[in-house]
């Protein structure tokens, strides 16, 4: 499946198969591929529609593959890893995006690379959604891109990689997901009634009085350390906070440190937002965090379900 970071194409499926062996030969050593186009886009203008293509396109054809590799641009690759970490449900076979940094036609690209050892790991029982780069692979909804320029683009702040790939692959079979034996259960959809607010310092709450919470059924706030924000003052949050909550929005606390977690309970902007209602997100990243609860909004019927399922670990995103 093909998934590039600049712009549209309409290149012929059967042409991309062949022009990737013609690329890399010794594919053919690894496993037998066969390519699945459903789009081309640019990586930023992929969303809950493409999930919800990849996740349909996976589900077609899972009895038909070993295993699956997306080709996925890195800007938003991450989101896209941890939509279908939850669409796709008891898994059994790998599901790997990879990327590259450097395009494959530029003689140091990191593509070539990330490709064949992406290719390798979905032939292994890894029954997981992983990110492939640079010699390791990542649980999806634990990854975060790191790096705009360094071919080590992706790290997985609180989780151990699921493999390092090196002269030998050694697969971290502690924190791999067993392999379910249940069937496939696939989910499609994605409500994105949701608000991302990143707090800083100098942050004027007047600037937010005029936000629409019309189309808004969660918040979710960037804080500082384990939940901190601004409690008093003029930079004060705590007020449009409670007018949020009073506006039926449901506010979800995550972090811009990307290691550890939020925990409402440790500081008194955290333990005030608590008792408004505010839901902590633990130890998930923001992107897990955003799909995780695209997914919840489009099938919970009540405040405590949102709550329960935002705090219940769902695919490996969270620790409990």
């Amino acid at each position: 499946m093909g998934i590039t970071d600049r712009g549209e194409s309409h290149l012929d499926v059967t042409a991309a198969s062949k022009a990737i062996y013609e690329k890399i030969p010794e594919l053919s050593e690894v496993a037998h591929i066969e390519m699945i186009c459903p789009f081309f886009k640019d990586s930023s203008d992929v969303g809950p529609r493409q999930w919800t293509q990849l996740i349909q396109c996976i589900g077609d054809y899972y009895t038909a593959y070993d295993g699956f590799v997306i080709l996925h641009g890195t800007d938003t690759m991450a989101y896209t890893a941890s939509a279908l970490s939850y669409g796709l449900q008891n898994l059994s076979k790998p599901v790997i995006l990879t990327g590259s940094q450097v395009p494959m036609a530029s003689i140091r690209s990191d593509a070539r690379r990330n490709f064949v050892n992406a290719v390798e790991m979905a032939t292994l029982p890894l029954p997981e959604v992983g990110i492939c780069f640079n010699d390791f692979i990542y649980r999806g909804n634990r990854s975060t891109k790191m790096s705009i320029g360094d071919f080590d683009a992706f790290a997985s702040p609180n989780y151990p990689p699921l493999a390092e790939i090196g002269l030998e692959i050694e697969l971290n079979n502690m924190y791999i997901r067993k392999t379910s034996n249940k069937p496939l259960d696939i989910s499609f959809s994605f409500d994105s009634d949701i608000f991302l607010l990143k707090i800083y310092p100098g942050m004027r709450p007047k600037t937010l009085q005029y936000l629409d919470f019309s189309g808004i059924r969660v918040m979710v706030i960037e804080t500082f350390g384990s939940g901190n924000f601004p409690l008093s003052g003029e930079e004060g949050l705590l007020n449009f906070f409670e007018k949020s909550i009073d506006s039926g929005v449901k506010l979800v606390f995550t972090s811009q440190a990307p290691y550890d977690a939020v925990d409402l309970t440790k500081y008194e902007s955290g333990r005030a937002a608590a008792k408004l209602g505010a839901i902590s997100a633990g130890d998930m990243t923001t992107e897990a965090t955003i799909t995780k609860i695209m997914y919840i909004l489009a099938t919970c019927s009540s405040d405590d379900e949102l709550k329960n399922y935002i705090q219940t670990d769902i695919a490996g995103e969270l620790t409990t």
